[in-house]
């Protein structure tokens, strides 16, 4: 058990006010299931905090710079900092460990800062989201995701979409929504689910929720059901606080 530990989540920042909406509330989740398994902390006693890499006020180390300072004083011994990001691009395999390796030679020895895995490495999230889909009960899905040019960054994308029965395309780079919707149709296919794989809704899964609306007028021929993201569920937080005490 990584206790007594306080609790940092770190998501990517967007000017769209819902993605943050959704990292507090999953953060309070969280909290819930500390509080649940705290065996004998109180919950006053649970740190859980939240930080973005981009578009806050101030830079990432120095968020956690301040979380830490909060959480010094107390029980806990170190922070446990989650990366809530789907993909392993640049951002969770250069600018956050950059940030957090800051912030920890500021902080010296006064607690340990515990870089944890990237949310998306979690064996039963591809469930998780399926489980969230009962409705799209179509014979082909389209698992969609932001993308990432990092080498060998979208391989979990396409694993994960393997493992769903799906096939994989991404908002930012090739394959496209609509090329795999083309090729589908191509196929045969009359009936076609398109699963967004994002944490939360946003700007991104509005674009894509429009593109889906312009490829059913593109392709009358075609059913096409569009999904949501994970969003913040206690299941989500329970994976969260799973993946932290592996």
């Amino acid at each position: 058990m990584l206790r007594p530990s306080a609790y940092l989540l770190i998501a990517h920042g967007s000017r769209d006010p819902r993605p943050q909406r959704g990292l507090e509330e999953l953060a309070q989740l969280l909290h819930k299931q500390l509080v649940s398994q705290g065996k004998g902390r109180g919950a006053l006693m649970i740190r859980v905090g939240t930080a973005t890499l981009e578009l806050a006020p101030l830079p990432l180390h120095e968020q956690i710079f301040q979380f830490a300072t909060q959480v010094i004083g107390t029980d806990c011994q170190q922070i446990q900092a989650l990366p809530l990001f789907l993909l392993p691009g640049v951002h969770v395999m250069e600018d956050i460990p950059q940030e957090v390796a800051i912030a920890q030679q500021r902080l010296g020895e006064k607690i340990i800062i515990n870089q944890q895995p990237h949310i998306g490495v979690h064996p039963r999230l591809g469930q998780l989201l399926v489980n969230q889909q009962p409705a799209l009960n179509a014979p082909i899905k389209i698992l969609v995701s932001h993308g990432t040019r990092r080498p060998g960054g979208n391989q979990p994308v396409a694993a994960l979409a393997e493992q769903l029965g799906a096939i994989d395309a991404y908002w930012s780079i090739e394959p496209t929504l609509s090329q795999r919707v083309a090729t589908l149709g191509s196929a045969g296919y009359q009936h076609i689910a398109i699963v967004p794989y994002f944490l939360f809704t946003g700007s991104i899964t509005d674009a894509i929720a429009q593109s889906v609306v312009e490829l059913q007028q593109q392709y009358p021929q075609l059913q096409l059901e569009f999904g949501e993201p994970l969003c913040a569920t206690p299941e989500l937080a329970e994976l969260i606080l799973d993946l932290i005490e592996s």
